[in-house]
């Protein structure tokens, strides 16, 4: 079985959340897409804000959420859609 199955068959879902994050209260924004393996939207936006706290930025504000629909052609998001399907969290700041 491939990583990007589950123990069901199916393919994984692969969310993209696009949002802002401050390192501290009142920074600058960045910007930053962020590739997962989530079950359901919820548990994304929860795992998404788990990692972004771990990586040390206190607030975030997130915009969309979305469905990976395959591999995307170019980097940094190609290298993030395979860590995501390895079970990483990826996060790209712009």
């Amino acid at each position: 079985m491939s990583l990007s199955e589950q123990e069901d068959g199916d393919e994984s879902t692969v969310f993209i959340i696009i949002g802002r994050v401050f390192q501290q209260k009142g920074d600058d924004p960045v910007d930053v897409h962020i590739l997962l393996v989530a079950p359901d939207d919820d548990t994304a936006v929860r795992t998404t804000l788990n990692a972004l706290a771990m990586e040390g930025y206190e607030e975030a504000d997130l915009d969309q959420i979305g469905i990976m629909e395959g591999m995307p052609d170019e980097e940094p998001h190609a290298s993030a859609y395979q860590g995501a399907l390895e079970g990483e969290v990826a996060i790209i700041t712009m």
